[in-house]
């Protein structure tokens, strides 16, 4: 299946790095044309390099998913220079606070987590969707989180604006349920990437001590299922919350 996406273009948030790297570099081992997504330029300027190494076809752009004309600019030009849009994969988002209760938790803090979190996966969603439905085809996959589904203590951001991912990504699915665009989410327990290395060591063991396989996930294993959710064959699967989560997940 190395020739699976071939003539698709595809947008991976969070692109640069970690697990939206993982599944940017899997999409264009099986022939996507990927752009990446990120805040951070250098970041984006050594993952092109890397993957351009590799023989993949590659192109980056500097965006703030929390800022509308930001995502709105960044989509137009993806439609202007590459003419469609089949794949939209949003990975980026931050942990905030963690090992912090509630009443210690400071607004400033959570609203930084929805701004990217959830406000973040909606504009790129909307316009993803936009661009999508001139071909009446398309792949939307948001990066949701066992805590959208099961709530971790101490991280009353992250796990509440998870739980708004899930809640986009149901109602979204149903929305478009009769067209050729589907609208998915992954829900993965912890995976080993630089962003959960600064986790506090305590939330990371609590974390991990949940998950039965006893191990973390790795990036690759996402990848692996992102690619088939995205793919044509799962044409019959909207709506829905995949699990990735060593047996942790219970619905």
């Amino acid at each position: 299946m190395s020739n699976r996406f071939a003539g698709q273009v595809a947008i991976v948030t969070g692109g640069a790095d970690g697990i939206g790297k993982a599944i940017a570099r899997r999409l264009a081992s099986e022939g996507a044309t990927i752009i990446l997504f990120d805040i951070s330029q250098m970041a984006i300027e050594r993952t092109r390099t890397e993957f351009a190494d590799q023989g993949y076809s590659v192109t980056g752009y500097t965006v703030d998913i929390s800022q509308e004309r930001s995502v709105e600019e960044a989509i137009e030009q993806v439609q202007e220079t590459f003419g469609r849009l089949d794949i939209m994969v949003n990975s980026a988002g931050i942990v905030g606070p963690t090992s912090t209760k509630i009443t210690d938790y400071d607004v400033a803090d959570y609203d930084k987590v929805y701004a990217t979190n959830l406000r973040g996966a909606f504009l790129m969603t909307k316009y993803a969707i936009r661009a999508m439905e001139i071909n009446n085809y398309g792949r939307i996959l948001l990066l949701a989180s066992i805590a959208g589904k099961e709530g971790n203590p101490f991280m009353a951001g992250y796990s509440s604006m998870k739980a708004g991912v899930i809640g986009l990504v149901k109602g979204i699915g149903k929305e478009y349920a009769q067209t050729g665009i589907t609208v998915n989410g992954l829900a993965p327990a912890v995976i080993r990437t630089a962003m959960n290395e600064n986790t506090a060591p305590d939330q990371l063991a609590y974390m991990t001590a949940k998950i039965p396989m006893g191990r973390l996930g790795t990036v690759d294993e996402v990848a692996a299922l992102s690619a088939w959710i995205v793919s044509p064959e799962a044409s019959f699967n909207t709506g829905f919350i995949f699990d990735i989560s060593g047996g942790r997940a219970t619905y």
